[in-house]
C-alpha cells in the first residue's frame, strides 16, 4: 500500500467526517489494511489531497461554507480582541466545510481572563485541554455557537496560550504559509474570496 492511496482515503475522511489529520491518517491506514509502522503521508501531502477532494466533490458548496465559517470566526475574533485571537485549523487553511469547528488561539496575559469574560457574558462553555506550543497541556474552552449563514450550530474552541507564545506563532512554512492568522489577515482572506 502506498502513501498516495492512504492520503486519498484520509482526505475523504477529513472532508466527509470532519476528522483531524492524525486521526484520519490512522483510520485510512486501518481501512486499507496497512499495519505496523507503515509510512503515513505528511500533513502537507494530506492537505493537498484534501484540496483535491474538495475541488472534485464539493466545489459547488465548500467555498460558501468556508466563507460562512470565516465570517463567523471574524465576529468572535472581534469580540475577543483583547486576547489577541488567531484563527488556525481548517477554517484558516481553507479546507473547512460545515463539518469543521472553528479553532481560535487566544494569547492571554492571565490564563483565566478569557473564562471570566465568557462567564460575565453568560456564555456556556466546557473546559478541556490541548497540547500547547511547548509540549505542555493548556486549557481549551469549547462551546456551540449559532452560524446563521449555515442555519446550524458549529463548534468554537478557544485554546488559551500565554501572551509570550505569540512571538514564534507566525513563522511561515516552506511554502510561505502560516498555521494561524490574526483578524486583519482573516479579513483579507474573506475580502479576497468575496472579490472572486
Amino acid at each position: 500500500m502506498n502513501t498516495p492511496e492512504i492520503a486519498a482515503t484520509a482526505a475523504r475522511i477529513v472532508v466527509e467526517e470532519g476528522l483531524d489529520y492524525g486521526a484520519a491518517k490512522r483510520r485510512a491506514a486501518k481501512q486499507l489494511g496497512v499495519t505496523g509502522r507503515a509510512e503515513l503521508p505528511s500533513n502537507d501531502v494530506l492537505e493537498a489531497a484534501v484540496f483535491e477532494y474538495i475541488e472534485i466533490f464539493y466545489g459547488d458548496t465548500q467555498p460558501a461554507e468556508l466563507q460562512a465559517l470565516r465570517e463567523l470566526a471574524a465576529v468572535w475574533m472581534d469580540r475577543l480582541a483583547e486576547f489577541r485571537p488567531h484563527l488556525c485549523g481548517a477554517v484558516w487553511r481553507g479546507t473547512a466545510t460545515r463539518l469543521n469547528d472553528i479553532h481560535l488561539q487566544l494569547y492571554c496575559d492571565d490564563s483565566k481572563s478569557a473564562e471570566i469574560l465568557l462567564l460575565n457574558k453568560g456564555i456556556d462553555y466546557d473546559v478541556g485541554s490541548a497540547n500547547g506550543p511547548r509540549g505542555q497541556m493548556v486549557d481549551r474552552l469549547s462551546m456551540s455557537i449559532d452560524c446563521p449563514a449555515l442555519q446550524e450550530h458549529v463548534g468554537l474552541h478557544l485554546t488559551i496560550l500565554d501572551a509570550d507564545d505569540l512571538r514564534g506563532a507566525l513563522k511561515p512554512d516552506a511554502s510561505g504559509r502560516t498555521d494561524r492568522g490574526d483578524l486583519a489577515a482573516l479579513q483579507r482572506l474573506v475580502a479576497s474570496a468575496t472579490a472572486t
